[in-house]
């Protein structure tokens, strides 16, 4: 059990100053991308029907709804919070997909009201710590069609929302082994184009708020969650893991530079792609009209979530967000890749139809690399009406480790997702949350942003 004690003593231990300015910056910019994902999700699908029924359960008003300010039982706050995180895809995320602030903000403001108030500067230190604790277990992990968000990133969750409440050492162990007990998500619900994906990342926010109450009430989990017989590294990792790798400068050291911010709304493993057609039509200045065909290649992991023929079924933006013709057709289009480009009424254009079948998807196990999952990069040829060929590869998407985005794009993108939707909160908020959210370190209660994010609509 040493590994779980390392674990359980960082998250309880750890101080604000002993933290490098790094992975800090990260969580602000996690912070405040999840608070427009958030704004920009709420009238998306499934999400009003998640909120009434929610309300309709009723209980303790402990949390609030963001965007349309219901209080609510704190982990059905959580769990509305974090469905709206999801629904554009625009929340961060790392290979091999799991996404972490979508579910661990909501947890976190919720353990904040639950707390009576946190301060600015404990509230990044949860996150960070609860952020470098997945990161470091699902570097290790191999997933196998299981969804890392749920499996791993709740861990995340629980540990920041755990710090919040001030769990004692064996109340945060417990809450941690409830989490592993409560792996949710597949990778199916991408393939199958469904809201389940959205939906499951509330469910993480959901659970985590609960184990965390339980723990609170003594409810156990189990002691050996990591290295146990049948213990995550067993179950997720083929007991091939390193724990001198997991912990090496622990306290010391932070990953956090492994998380990606999404210059496009749509699937990670999209994102290559769509940097591929657009690097080519500004250096060849392509059109619809001049492209005769265009093949992508990805690795296997990938184009079994994004890779298929497009088609669109009962959800056409999920349809859109995970499936590379989509994005490329798109760009190639639009010349651009925006949140409202993934709407049902230009998924359904006509033009879209036409160019998706001049494009191609192919795996290439080539491009894998050494660990499934970890590898996004896309090679593109383009053939023109003119007989031309133009090849471009793309070995790191925009956005993610060894090719990040600058704050201020990562500002931009939180400003084109609070203008989103149909629930938009007043103009004039969206700039003193910007200024908040920079300087959290020094806010006083961080509460003090929910009612910045409350919509003024309906």
């Amino acid at each position: 059990m040493e590994l779980e004690k390392r674990f359980v003593d960082f998250i309880l231990d750890a101080r604000l100053e002993n933290i490098p300015r790094e992975p800090v910056g990260v969580i602000k910019n996690v912070v405040l991308n999840n608070l427009g994902a958030i704004v920009g999700g709420a009238t998306s699908e499934g999400c009003e029907t998640v909120l009434n029924m929610a309300k309709a359960w009723g209980g303790k008003e402990e949390a609030t709804v963001l965007v349309y300010g219901d209080r609510l039982p704190a982990y059905n706050a959580a769990l509305v919070n974090g469905t709206m995180a999801r629904a554009l895809d625009i929340d961060d995320h790392m290979p091999p997909g799991m996404h972490v602030g979508g579910s661990a903000l909501p947890t976190a403001l919720a353990a904040a009201e639950l707390a009576g108030g946190c301060s600015g500067k404990e509230f990044l230190t949860a996150l960070v710590l609860g952020f470098d604790m997945a990161i470091r277990i699902n570097s290790a992990s191999t997933y196998n069609g299981f969804d890392p968000s749920g499996v791993c990133g709740i861990f995340a969750s629980i540990a920041a929302g755990g710090r919040i409440l001030r769990l004692n050492p064996e109340q945060m162990w417990n809450a941690l082994a409830l989490g592993f007990n409560r792996p949710i998500q597949t990778f199916q619900s991408i393939v199958d184009g469904t809201t389940a994906v959205r939906v499951g990342q509330g469910l993480i926010s959901q659970a985590a708020i609960s184990c965390i109450q339980m723990a609170q009430k003594g409810i156990t989990g189990p002691k050996n969650f990591l290295e146990g017989v049948y213990g995550y590294f067993h179950l997720y990792a083929a007991d091939k893991y390193d724990p001198k790798i997991i912990t090496a400068g622990l306290g010391e050291t932070f990953q956090l530079g492994n998380v990606s911010f999404k210059i496009y709304p749509s699937c990670g493993n999209t994102i290559a792609s769509t940097d591929a057609i657009l690097g080519l039509m500004d250096k060849h200045n392509l059109t619809p009209e001049n492209v005769a065909g265009i093949n992508v290649r990805i690795t296997p992991y990938a184009h079994n979530m994004v890779g298929g023929q497009f088609k669109i079924g009962n959800n056409p933006r999920v349809d859109a967000q995970f499936s590379v013709q989509y994005c490329v057709a798109n760009a190639l289009l639009r010349k651009e890749s925006l949140i409202r480009h993934f709407d049902e009424s230009y998924v359904r254009d006509p033009r879209i139809v036409e160019l998706v079948k001049r494009i191609h998807v192919a795996p290439d196990p080539a491009l894998e690399g050494g660990r499934q999952g970890l590898s996004l990069r896309a090679d593109m040829d383009v053939a023109t009406t003119a007989g031309d060929t133009h090849h471009i590869s793309i070995p790191i998407p925009s956005g993610f480790p060894g090719n990040p985005l600058s704050n201020e794009k990562i500002a931009k993108r939180f400003e084109e997702a609070a203008h989103y939707g149909n629930r938009p909160v007043p103009e004039k908020n969206l700039e003193k949350i910007i200024s908040i959210v920079n300087q959290l370190e020094q806010a006083e209660n961080v509460c003090d942003l929910i009612p910045l994010m409350l919509s003024h609509h309906g």
